[in-house]
């Protein structure tokens, strides 16, 4: 259906015609357990108001079948009223009240109303995604952000099940002509956008529990909490700590945001094959249930969780009370929930590492979105729900997210609270754009952030920031700190001010401390630090220390020599974190050679106690090896680091995070090396016991994967292990297992399945894609033109997420130097033939093939260097 990507012009000119009032959504999914059942039965009822009475609009809806259009009374024939996934509505009165009934589908890509079967117990579970645009997947609407309106839903489903809504229950009942159904109606909400209506529904897990605080007039808020998962998943899930850090979350947010929460309930669900980590609706918030974790997991993954779930608990205000009139202005939420959710761990768990896992995962994401060619503003261009669906990335989260924090040390915590406030009393169940929040925020802090915004906010790319000394006799002389700030998007130079820290580290008894530190404002091109001027040569000068800005470092020559030497000498987690950063983006820049990065993460991983940081830089060095180091050195760089992986797997304490991190990273490295396998398949099948390792299903999957990859796996092993972890993981380790096996009929049959099948669903589709690229580089080559020539097949026969995950994941990335230079490598040469050969394909489609086509450049100039 080609109107679906709705434009930005058409949503403006709706929500300038019409005033949405509320829905009333009826849906009957009693057969949803029988997977010959396609559909659903969805009934919606609109009241809206016109400007304009005579004027005509339209509904959005991506259905089976359309049954009846009721405008006003008068029932339209839907013939002549469907236009593609839109419904028009001529001859509008001042007040309107619109009827759709209609058959949506069941999805299992994620979209919409997705179903899943668990292969545990067959059970089946439904849960909807929306963002941005798929609420119209399931009920008919005006598919818009800035269409607010009041929500009451009503769902028919087996008695036996639970079932969920953004509104508090008010009824279930069963149906007299079948006791077997029940029908849950739920209360109206208040006014939200469609993006974040939500409907849960199976024979899910459910505990319960409440939080309650005194307002400021005196009365007691109650608000009722439930979390959700799976009924096979039930006995790993831990939903007292669930509950305590929610109810600690719920107390900071509620203070600190000086707005009451809005929403009645607090549901939280867990649920399978997820496309996102999570997703805020109000009173009923979805997470992917590898936050329930049924194999041992590390410190820092809790963390992450936490983060994940403090995340979506900020946007209760910043993005469903407060939400974008559209989607250019997506980082008034996504930033500012990603900031929110690291400074609630900071303050309200006993976790002491949130900014440095910050700084060490969130901004590296950021900084790698940030020099791909696609790069844009925060504030960005999106004019359209295509453009929306892939600026779902690392700038306007993470970035978004650092500038803020710039922005706070910019204008105090206080000003930077005090205008959040008033933003959301000033705008509560509305919609907003820049200009709202830098009104509010200007006011607070009595400064003019036009300038800020223009130069943080409005230009892309990201700073470089090096530092140029003069001393004598080891004393300082003058100190210049360089900006390098390049937009990829114009080639310009675009310095922006930062507010930054400069660390002086010394040796001292063993360790590398630090014993000094000078706040700066750091603008234009050249700026000058006086300060450091007459003070002795530091073994280090860490640019950005404390990481309050967002910018890339590189450390001067004597103070780059001091890390490659002393790098686990240094005491403080942040500064350690901050010098993995420039080390990694050295070597991802091409201006060291990438195997110096992997000689420091085996000289100083071993003593990495900060495990994030540890998991983080063994996935990178894992990265170097196979992307960036040249082939001719590769085996002999991968042999070493899996020989140091295995001995520190058995050197570190039984039953650390450390040997779970070692234990890992033997098995994603031995998928290219043989050289541990013996141990993989000792530890499979018992015959090697390491004291405190838990070879779980997560891990002996790892291990399987390995094997299959070398060939050393046969099918009815792998069919073995499903049996034995016969779950929704245990089919994803299956399939990856599977497909990585190094024979030309495995590689084809996996191929055929992923871009021309239609029977896998989200989850397995990137687990069959993740096996097809594990192998040798000539088993894959033949699939480089059938990737180019399905392209286009692909992204109009599939929907956006599942065609994105097919386009990004089967791009023949993994290519290696054999006497060209990187921009004549035969695939960077077939890319820029397709593109330049189709200028009017999707602008999303292309920006995902720019996006890796620039991946797969920087890994050959890494080779080059």
């Amino acid at each position: 259906m080609s109107n679906q990507n709705l434009r930005r012009d058409e949503a403006a000119t709706r929500s300038a015609l019409i005033t949405t009032h509320s829905y009333d959504v009826s849906l009957d999914v009693r057969q949803a357990a029988d997977p010959e059942v396609a559909g659903y039965t969805s009934r919606s009822v609109i009241n809206f108001s016109a400007g304009e009475p005579g004027s005509a609009t339209f509904l959005d809806f991506i259905s089976s079948d359309v049954h009846s259009v009721i405008l006003n009374g008068k029932e339209l024939a839907v013939a002549d009223v469907m236009d593609g996934s839109r419904i028009r509505l001529d001859g509008l009165q001042t007040e309107n009240e619109v009827t759709v009934t209609g058959t949506a589908l069941y999805s299992t890509s994620g979209e919409g109303m997705h179903r899943f079967f668990d292969p545990a117990d067959s059970q089946c579970y439904l849960y909807t995604q929306y963002e941005p645009a798929d609420a119209r997947r399931v009920f008919a609407n005006f598919e818009q952000p800035d269409l607010k309106a009041e929500f009451t839903f009503h769902v028919t489903a087996p008695s036996a099940w639970q079932v969920s809504s953004n509104g508090i229950e008010t009824r279930c009942t069963l149906l007299t002509s079948d006791p077997d159904t029940s029908r849950w109606d739920f209360a109206p909400t208040k006014a939200m956008s469609t993006y974040i209506t939500t409907v849960l529904a199976g024979p899910y897990f459910k505990a319960e529990d409440s939080w309650s605080t005194t307002l400021e007039d005196g009365t007691r808020l109650e608000v009722p909490l439930a979390l959700y998962c799976r009924a096979s998943m039930a006995p790993s899930f831990d939903p007292d700590a669930l509950f305590t850090l929610t109810r600690n979350g719920l107390d900071f947010f509620n203070e600190l945001f000086g707005f009451p929460y809005p929403w009645g309930k607090y549901d939280q669900a867990f649920v399978p094959e997820y496309n996102l980590g999570a997703m805020e609706n109000p009173g009923l918030m979805t997470f992917t249930e590898s936050y329930v974790f049924t194999s041992r997991a590390a410190d820092s993954q809790y963390q992450a969780r936490a983060n994940t779930l403090l995340h979506e608990m900020a946007h209760m205000w910043f993005g469903d009370l407060v939400t974008m009139q559209w989607w250019d202005d997506l980082w008034l939420k996504e930033s500012f929930a990603d900031y929110m959710g690291t400074l609630g761990v900071d303050r309200t768990t006993d976790w002491a590492t949130a900014w440095v896992n910050f700084a060490n995962n969130r901004k590296a994401w950021a900084y790698m979105q940030d020099q791909l060619p696609t790069t844009h503003p925060i504030v960005a261009d999106i004019p359209d729900l295509e453009a929306a669906k892939q600026n779902f990335d690392g700038i306007t989260y993470a970035k978004g997210a650092s500038v803020l924090k710039q922005l706070v040390a910019y204008v105090g915590f206080e000003a930077f609270i005090a205008g959040s406030r008033q933003y959301f009393k000033d705008h509560a169940y509305g919609n907003t754009t820049l200009a709202d929040l830098l009104a509010a925020l200007s006011a607070a802090s009595g400064r003019d952030l036009a300038d800020w915004a223009r130069q943080w906010l409005q230009t892309s790319g990201i700073s470089t920031l090096s530092s140029e000394i003069e001393e004598r006799d080891g004393v300082l002389g003058t100190v210049t700190v360089i900006q390098d700030a390049e937009d990829p998007t114009t080639g310009r130079q675009e310095p922006r001010p930062h507010r930054l820290r400069i660390g002086l580290y010394e040796h001292d008894a063993g360790a590398l401390v630090r014993t000094d530190s000078i706040e700066t404002d750091i603008s234009g091109a050249r700026t000058e630090v006086p300060a450091l001027s007459g003070k002795a040569r530091p073994a280090l000068m860490l640019v950005n220390d404390d990481d309050l800005s967002y910018a890339k470092v590189r450390l001067d020559p004597r103070s780059e020599a001091t890390v490659r030497s002393s790098l686990g000498a240094l005491s403080d987690p942040m500064a350690r974190a901050l010098c993995w950063t420039a080390l990694w983006d050295s070597a991802r820049d091409a201006a060291s050679p990438a195997a110096r990065y992997v000689d420091a993460v085996q000289l100083f991983g071993p003593t990495e106690s900060g495990i994030g940081v540890l998991l983080n830089v063994l996935g990178n060095a894992s990265t170097a090896i196979e992307r960036y180091v040249p082939l001719a050195v590769r085996a002999d760089v991968r042999l070493g680091f899996l020989s140091l992986a295995a001995d520190e797997f058995h050197r570190a304490a039984p039953g650390s995070d450390q040997q779970l991190a070692w234990a890992r990273t033997v098995a994603a490295s031995s998928r290219f090396d043989g050289s541990q396998l013996v141990l993989l398949r000792g530890l499979l099948d018992g015959s090697t016991v390491v004291a405190g390792l838990s070879v779980d299903a997560e891990l002996r999957w790892n291990l399987w994967h390995a094997l299959a990859a070398n060939g050393k796996a046969s099918v009815a092993e792998l069919d073995a292990e499903l049996l034995r972890d016969n779950t929704a993981a245990g089919k994803s380790g299956h399939a990856t297992a599977l497909a990585a096996r190094p024979d030309s009929a495995v590689k084809e049959a996996a191929w055929q399945e992923a871009v021309h099948g239609t029977s896998l669903s989200n989850q397995l589709l990137s687990a069959t894609i993740a096996g097809f690229n594990t192998g040798p580089a000539p088993l894959l080559r033949g699939f480089i033109e059938p990737y180019f020539e399905c392209l286009e097949e692909v992204w109009a026969g599939r929907s956006i997420e599942i065609a994105s995950r097919i386009v990004r994941g089967l791009y023949p990335a993994g290519q290696d130097l054999d006497g060209d230079s990187p921009q004549t490598h035969p695939v960077i040469v077939r890319t820029d033939h397709w593109l330049a050969g189709h200028p009017e394909a999707p602008r999303a489609l292309r920006r995902i093939i720019i996006e890796q086509r620039s991946h797969l450049h920087r890994a050959l100039k890494a080779q080059a260097r």
